[in-house]
């Protein structure tokens, strides 16, 4: 059995994870997660769900600002003398130097199937580039965006309704039963860590809010991609007689029209190829609302052009 795991993650996504590795006897030793951050609203500290799972199991957790010239933390972290570091969207940069405080490496578990979707939004740019299947990758740590060699990849189908939420749970599910025997093969030195093939990486960068705006001139394939992508948030959305208008689901309809026109008193919206029809949206300021619901009080009616109006 191991002696220590040193585990790193934040988002909720990381939890189930750390919750099957304790759950199945895997000593972990520390958490490092974000720090606490001030909520949107008021002086609320809000801890990252890891940090709450960590306390949650009496885990003891560690929340610098940053590594790079830690001192601290690169000598608490020498001390522990870790048989592994399990890194799962921890989000800060390890440096180097830290790479090389465990027995067995720094493994990180990569929400896409490397070497597509490098980077920090692999499971949304799956989804917005309509995809078919994506997965999970279990990788060394080495000094480039997640351009370490691979020791397994777990794939997932896409399916049309799938959103970001969605996938996001399945594959962490996935991941959290499928390291346990990686572990294992890792420090039994049984693993077999495969270079990537660089000349066909692409990379996930960051979403910014501003992607979110609806270009109805797209196929409605394209804006429901951006629909389940950007779900829950930042949302895709719309504007309209300066109200924005995030929609939350939607489905593929078959109608023809003039793109961003409402052809239906049920909101459906002509785009380039077929048409979009709203599931659930949200007026901005207001709460979520089933399409039914919205409709009884909306002035967006059938002829309305959505085109940044």
């Amino acid at each position: 059995m191991l002696k220590k795991i040193l585990f790193m993650g934040s988002p909720i996504f990381a939890v189930p994870i750390l919750k099957s590795l304790y759950q199945n006897g895997y000593p972990v030793s520390v958490v490092y997660t974000q720090p606490p951050k001030k909520s949107n609203r008021g002086m609320r500290i809000q801890k990252s769900p890891v940090h709450l799972m960590a306390e949650t199991l009496n885990i003891e957790v560690r929340t610098p600002e940053t590594l790079k010239g830690n001192l601290v933390e690169y000598n608490f972290i020498e001390e522990l003398n870790a048989d592994l570091a399990i890194v799962v969207a921890y989000g800060k940069i390890l440096p180097e130097n830290f790479l090389s405080l465990t027995k067995k490496g720094f493994i990180n578990i990569h929400a896409s199937l490397l070497p597509k979707w490098r980077g920090a939004a692999p499971i949304q740019r799956a989804l917005m580039n309509l995809d078919n299947k994506t997965g999970i990758s279990i990788m060394k740590i080495i000094n480039k965006l997640d351009a370490g060699p691979v020791t397994k990849r777990y794939e997932t189908d896409i399916k049309k309704q799938d959103n970001a939420e969605v996938i996001s749970e399945r594959l962490s599910l996935i991941a959290s039963e499928k390291i346990l025997d990686d572990i294992d093969d890792i420090i039994d030195d049984k693993a077999n860590f495969v270079e990537q093939e660089h000349n066909k990486a692409t990379y996930a960068k960051k979403i910014e809010k501003a992607e979110g705006m609806i270009n109805w001139s797209l196929s409605a394939d394209e804006i429901l991609g951006l629909v389940n992508g950007l779900f829950p948030t930042p949302g895709a959305w719309f504007i309209y007689k300066g109200e924005r208008y995030k929609i939350l689901k939607a489905e593929i309809g078959n109608s023809k029209g003039e793109p961003g026109t409402v052809l239906s008193q049920n909101l459906e919206i002509g785009c380039k190829e077929r048409s979009l029809k709203i599931v659930e949206i949200q007026r901005e300021g207001k709460k979520v609302q089933k399409i039914r619901e919205f409709l009884l009080g909306s002035k967006i009616l059938k002829g309305s052009n959505l085109n940044n109006v």
